[in-house]
């Protein structure tokens, strides 16, 4: 997190800031565009949980509006011996471009002219870090709303055993076992998902988390050989899946109560656009800068804008638990 009691003043340029009405004497220096650009990348990716396991690509230049992925299929098994002295056919590489159309998000932020836009200001900074929370939820809400239209769902049974065959029939009794977590993880293994350095992982609502931390196996995130290594939102592991809690994910609302999207992920099952200085900017306009529609220079405004899109590649790769939790009576869908 950037620290907003930062002095700023160094950025500034020498003796030109003043309190005086002149705009010009407000503009921003490039060494401060730079400041804010960085602090508003790095708060939105402090709230990165879904983009974290995606294929990234960098924002096309000049590239249009649509961004590319390239998508490879698996080799079949060479099961045929050699001949000596003859060479095989070989095989050929099949790809396939999946392509997805880049939609633009943003925000402002509007500050009276009892604010001055000055360098040592740090309220500009505050506003950033705002700005980069939200604009860091925003692109995780727009990627997992992709990732829930996945085709591969198990809705988790009751307790005594009972299958459920929609998410309508879910109850608080349906939680995330590890039964469940089981059945998930053997999906993958059985469509041949790759692993994610080694493990599967799966992104949850901290109300699914509540009632899995019990079972006999978990193993907290802290207690890890390697405790370094883990990765943002992650509380935990439990029969080869490393869990992430984000309040984030999905919540439907039935007649029920609600229920919860549960993503078990593999390797590169999706792609999205990298969160880059290329993809995000952060804009301060000065207040005397809009001209007749702010005739006295009462306001200025600082807001974000980024690009950004998600798209599943490979639907074998991943698969949606729906389940309830102890809070199903309680929490809202979003």
């Amino acid at each position: 997190m950037i620290d907003n009691t930062l002095f700023l003043q160094l950025f500034a340029e020498p003796n030109t800031q003043t309190t005086g009405l002149n705009a010009e004497h407000n503009d921003l220096s490039p060494e401060m565009k730079t400041f804010y650009r960085t602090s508003l990348l790095e708060n939105a990716r402090n709230a990165n949980y879904f983009a974290q396991f995606g294929q990234k690509q960098g924002l096309p230049k000049n590239g249009g509006n649509q961004v590319e992925w390239r998508k490879f299929d698996t080799f079949k098994l060479a099961t045929t011996p050699l001949t000596e002295g003859v060479t095989p056919d070989g095989n050929k590489l099949n790809m396939t471009k999946i392509t997805k159309a880049i939609q633009q998000f943003g925000d402002y932020t509007t500050v009276s002219d009892l604010l001055e836009l000055r360098a040592i200001d740090p309220v500009i900074a505050s506003i950033t870090e705002e700005h980069g929370a939200q604009a860091g939820d925003t692109i995780d809400i727009i990627i997992r709303n992709e990732l829930v239209s996945g085709t591969n769902v198990i809705y988790a049974p009751k307790s005594d055993g009972t299958e459920i065959t929609s998410r309508a029939d879910i109850t608080a009794d349906c939680k995330l076992t590890p039964t469940v977590i089981n059945r998930a993880f053997t999906q993958l293994k059985k469509m041949k998902a790759p692993t994610i350095n080694g493990d599967y992982v799966a992104i949850v609502h901290p109300s699914v988390i509540f009632d899995l931390r019990e079972s006999e196996g978990w193993l907290n995130a802290h207690e890890y050989a390697k405790p370094e290594e883990i990765f943002n939102g992650e509380v935990g592991k439990l029969h080869g899946v490393r869990f992430l809690e984000t309040t984030n994910q999905k919540i439907w609302k039935t007649t029920n109560g609600a229920v919860y999207a549960c993503l078990f992920l593999g390797k590169d099952a999706y792609g999205v656009i990298e969160p880059s200085a290329e993809s995000m900017e952060v804009i301060v306009k000065s207040r005397g800068s809009a001209g007749t529609a702010d005739p006295l220079d009462q306001r200025s405004t600082v807001g974000w804008k980024c690009s950004t899109a998600a798209q599943i590649l490979y639907q074998e790769r991943m698969v949606r638990v729906e389940c309830g939790s102890s809070f199903s009576k309680v929490d809202e869908a979003n």
